[in-house]
């Protein structure tokens, strides 16, 4: 059974620059996206934008519209209280 041996910082050093070394390299491995692929991913992006922009304005639209009938409907149910 082999002993358990703390590593040096030295080893340590080396393993940490190893390890960097192999991550740079394997991101350099990827292939470049070409322009048609980059120009599809912005379109879609700014279509996910815009419809959530929409989706947004229409929730605070329903909320608006939704605090202005409120005071109309509270003065209505306290008025056919009164009978």
């Amino acid at each position: 059974m082999k002993d358990y041996r703390n590593p040096s910082f030295q080893e340590r050093v080396g393993r940490a620059a190893e390890a960097k070394q192999k991550a740079i390299d394997a991101l350099k491995a990827r292939p470049v996206p070409d322009e048609a692929t980059l120009a599809a991913r912005r379109e879609a992006a700014e279509a996910r934008a815009a419809a959530q922009a929409e989706k947004r304005a229409a929730v605070l639209a329903a909320k608006a519209e939704a605090e202005a009938a409120t005071p109309a409907t509270r003065r209505a149910r306290a008025g056919s209280n009164r009978l």
